[in-house]
């Protein structure tokens, strides 16, 4: 058949997938412009009522200082009348002894109130010294200028970071503004790659009273894809606009319990597996028992007394027996990734590993081809081992509080490190020849998983340095070749790949 005539039409889709892109980048624009059009309507009725308060902060101020002086005013008025009435008072009172005694100057009477009183008024009409000079004041305030609204800082996309669940955002002032004190940075975990959409599922988180032009945040779960940020500069008396907003990748493996696939007596929730003795009190005695004898029969799920709600389509059995174990729900198909899990102080035992997803419902991790992991046993007789093909390796280190996984599906690697320090455990080489799940067993405790994680700088270092060296089993097992255990060359045996 020509294959010319579809060619026009693979034109025609590319073509309507960019009229689609743009037709949704339009979309958003103009809710942007929507959104910002109502804010300025906001804002600048927030600045007049401002404006307004510092005014009449101000005419307030200045009322307080008017209505005191007219105080002082009208007591020194009330005290000055008082004293020039006494003195008026007793000078007509002088006065008229003065004249009576004129009458009488022959008898050669002494006036002697006349020559006693002085005749300097005690009080001035002079208020000059309570009036106030507000001459330099009013040239101040006619200077007066408000401080200006900050400019928008912009964020130094190069220079932004972001590794170890950790992302370090660097900005500048375009142009140098002495009166910021603080600066303002918010972000938000999205699922869309480009410019922040205003409608958006999640909110911004807001750190504040940065004083410096970068800022890191530490203890991040990417659970998302993509993280917006923006900022925006603060002085004494306004926020100024934000920054154009930067998008992050922020790409780590996510995934959670597979409920589906547990085990009966595993109770599992959003981040951790228990162990729960009474899990499978409602299953039928009969089958149970039948079920732990061994693999040999296969029980069927109508012979329980449980109701369990169909399971979706495509769908695994649950495990069973004596396999406590339940799958992550989602598959490894290409690439690099990182999780890890704490078992409680109290575990008995536990498996950490990986599988492919036909894995059994009665096999127990490490003891079939399908399926790689660390084993610790706290029961009876302490063990730490790497298990395969129902083959085990024990690993001469301590037992780590917590347990690294690392796939690199790609490079057919799977390495075990202790969470903590990140000093390597062990190290799978497979051959992987269809998608894994991560795995889980669990006896006796309990397991909380944390995913959303980076691969570690430490550990991303380290798998440099062993590729480089050419990835060589000495340098996997971290032993001599000629000790290498049959666990650590399993892979290169055909038995070991899956068709």
């Amino acid at each position: 058949m020509d294959p010319q005539p579809s060619c026009p039409r693979d034109a025609l889709h590319r073509i309507i997938a960019t009229l689609a892109n743009k037709n949704e980048e339009l979309q958003n624009f103009i809710e942007t412009l929507n959104h910002t059009l109502g804010r300025v309507q906001v804002n600048s009725t927030q600045v007049v009522s401002d404006l307004e308060e510092e005014f009449d902060t101000l005419y307030s101020i200045l009322d307080e200082m008017k209505e005191s002086m007219t105080n002082n005013i009208k007591q020194e008025t009330v005290r000055k009348s008082h004293e020039l009435q006494n003195q008026l008072t007793q000078s007509t009172s002088a006065l008229e002894s003065a004249e009576e005694l004129l009458e009488f100057a022959n008898n050669a009477v002494t006036m002697a109130p006349a020559f006693r009183l002085t005749l300097k008024p005690k009080a001035t009409d002079n208020m000059t010294h309570l009036m106030v000079d507000f001459s330099q004041e009013r040239q101040l305030l006619q200077g007066l200028k408000f401080l200006p609204v900050p400019g928008a800082p912009e964020i130094m996309l190069g220079d932004c970071l972001v590794i170890d669940n950790e992302v370090t955002v660097a900005w500048r002032m375009p142009v140098e503004d002495s009166k910021i004190d603080h600066y303002i940075l918010e972000y938000r975990k999205t699922k869309h790659e480009g410019l922040p959409r205003v409608k958006d599922e999640q909110r911004w988180e807001v750190v504040d009273d940065i004083k410096s032009t970068e800022h890191t945040l530490q203890g991040l779960r990417f659970d998302t894809r993509f993280m917006n940020f923006r900022v925006r500069a603060c002085n004494k008396a306004a926020a100024g606009d934000y920054s154009d907003p930067v998008t992050l990748e922020t790409r780590a493996f996510n995934f959670g319990f597979d409920s589906t696939s547990s085990h009966l007596n595993l109770k599992v929730e959003d981040r951790s597996v228990e162990w729960d003795p009474q899990g499978g009190k409602g299953v039928d005695s009969k089958v149970k028992g039948k079920e732990n004898k061994g693999r040999s029969g296969t029980p069927s799920p109508k012979r329980t007394s449980l109701t369990r709600s169909p399971a979706p389509r495509g769908a695994r059995d649950r495990f069973t027996g004596e396999s406590y174990t339940v799958l992550g729900d989602t598959s490894v198909e290409s690439g690099q990734h990182y999780w890890e899990v704490k078992p409680q102080k109290d575990c008995k035992s536990y498996s950490v590993g990986l599988a492919y997803r036909n894995l059994g419902k009665f096999d127990q991790l490490g003891k079939t081809s399908t399926s790689w992991c660390i084993h610790i046993n706290n029961w009876l007789q302490n063990s730490f081992a790497a298990k395969h093909n129902n083959k085990a390796k024990n690993l001469d280190v301590p037992v780590p509080d917590s347990v690294g996984v690392y796939c690199d599906f790609d490079r057919g690697q799977l390495s075990f490190y202790n969470a903590e320090n990140k000093q390597l455990l062990h190290t799978f080489k497979v051959k992987f020849t269809q998608p894994v799940v991560p795995a889980f067993m669990v006896w006796c405790g309990g397991l909380t998983l944390s995913t959303g994680l980076q691969i570690p700088s430490a550990v991303r270092s380290f798998q440099k340095t062993e590729n480089g060296l050419g990835g060589s089993n000495s340098s996997i097992c971290q032993q001599d070749p000629a000790e290498a255990c049959d666990i650590c060359l399993y892979d290169k045996l055909p038995s070991v790949d899956v068709p």
